[in-house]
């Protein structure tokens, strides 16, 4: 049950009000969450960080995030626990895979989380605690936000240590980056994102060990132990983590770039200065005496090269020639392919089958129990999502229709 906030606290509708206890030094303590016991602070010598833990979740796509918090949500610990989802790509597919059906659970789909966190993030954030302390939600004692494929995590770690609101009522508990032992040593040779977020972390989770050999996981371990030799790695077999339990994600104390590469830091600044000349507005040409000063570029976010797109098929689909299909398409093009998942309309099966592949890997086929409610996808028909790195759709697009018998439509044109 969430407990109101102290007497003396003067939250307002806005949330604006400043739940404060005091601490050793006569020095506020930072608000309580959602549901924290009032006054705990008071009983310790110091005061006792009563904001909510954000754990963010990254990792390059395909990289087993959904797995992992898949089975994170079934543990005890995780409790309470709300969550968001970010997707790069039209259609979202991966929330339609956490089992956790309720409304603490958020869909952040508008782009990836790095671009648009001043945004959708903090609108989240912001809405999660004022839901929480009108009591429309449980307590509210953790954020889990797992990150897309390509999002660095950057302006996220920003976003939860600057932007004021937020950092008075939530900390950032860490930066957990899942990192695919299949296919990482190529990923990290190629995207840049996949470096800032090994580089970025605080603990490593090494998933799919399962399907990697010893001497290829010691060989990432190295690698991983260059780009960052502070974070702990921890192997993950079958989705879930050989050793550490919870812990392996929990727990990590405030974030800090101490012990990371100096690199880590200066991201961080650079951030900084991003949003300061965001933010920045000069003052009219008539005042200044001529023209304003122009605002510092910035490298973009991504690679340029990359790309996402979504095709559909009206029709239910064959799934051997669906399959035939898809395989070739991983043969011809496989370095290519940074991810594709989505959701098929079987011939014979009433259940969506889920499709997900890295590179020239498919994984094997699974079903959801039920085709969603709402969405895109709940007209029950089937929907791929590709991301890919310099590859025009209309390659994909022939090599899908000449061997299902079907031509895929375009959904932005649904």
């Amino acid at each position: 049950m969430a407990v109101e906030p102290p007497a003396s606290a003067a939250v307002d509708e806005h949330g604006e009000g400043r739940a404060r206890v005091q601490g050793a030094g006569g020095e506020p303590a930072p608000p309580a969450g959602p549901g924290a016991p009032a006054g705990a602070a008071a009983f310790t010598d110091a005061p006792a960080d009563r904001r909510i833990p954000v754990t963010v979740l990254t990792g390059f796509l395909g990289a087993g995030k959904t797995t992992l918090l898949n089975w994170l949500l079934r543990e005890p610990a995780a409790e309470g626990a709300a969550v968001l989802i970010n997707e790069f790509g039209e259609v979202g597919v991966d929330h339609l895979l956490v089992e956790k059906v309720d409304d603490t659970l958020v869909l952040l789909d508008s782009g990836c989380l790095c671009c648009s966190v001043q945004g959708d993030l903090v609108r989240a954030l912001k809405n999660l605690f004022m839901r929480a302390l009108r009591r429309e939600i449980g307590p509210l004692r953790r954020v889990l936000i797992e990150t897309t494929g390509l999002a660095d995590p950057v302006p996220v770690l920003h976003t939860l240590m600057e932007e004021a609101f937020i950092a008075e009522r939530y900390r950032c508990d860490g930066v957990i980056t899942a990192v695919d032992a299949t296919h990482a040593l190529d990923q990290l040779g190629t995207h840049r994102e996949a470096v800032r977020q090994v580089a970025m972390a605080d603990r490593l989770l090494l998933t799919k060990c399962d399907l990697a050999e010893a001497s290829a996981r010691a060989a990432l371990a190295e690698r991983l132990a260059a780009l960052n030799p502070s974070a702990p790695c921890v192997e993950v077999f079958h989705g879930e983590p050989a050793t550490g339990g919870v812990q392996a994600l929990f727990d990590c104390g405030l974030y800090t770039p101490t012990g990371k590469l100096p690199d880590v830091a200066a991201w961080l600044g650079e951030e900084r200065v991003r949003r300061q000349a965001a933010e920045h507005r000069p003052a009219p040409m008539w005042r200044k005496g001529g023209a304003p000063a122009p605002v510092a570029a910035h490298a973009p976010r991504h690679d340029e090269g990359v790309t996402s797109f979504v095709v559909r098929f009206d029709e239910a689909l064959r799934w051997h020639e669906f399959a035939d299909a898809l395989g070739l398409i991983l043969q011809v093009y496989g370095p290519r392919i940074l991810r594709v998942k989505g959701l098929l309309n079987i011939v014979g099966d009433p259940l969506p089958r889920v499709v997900q592949c890295v590179q020239h890997t498919a994984y094997a086929p699974t079903s959801l129990p039920a085709w969603p409610a709402s969405g895109p996808c709940a007209d029950r028909r089937s929907r791929l999502v590709f991301i890919v790195r310099e590859l025009p759709r209309a390659e994909v697009e022939t090599i899908l229709a000449s061997l299902t018998g079907q031509a895929p439509l375009d959904e932005a044109e649904a």
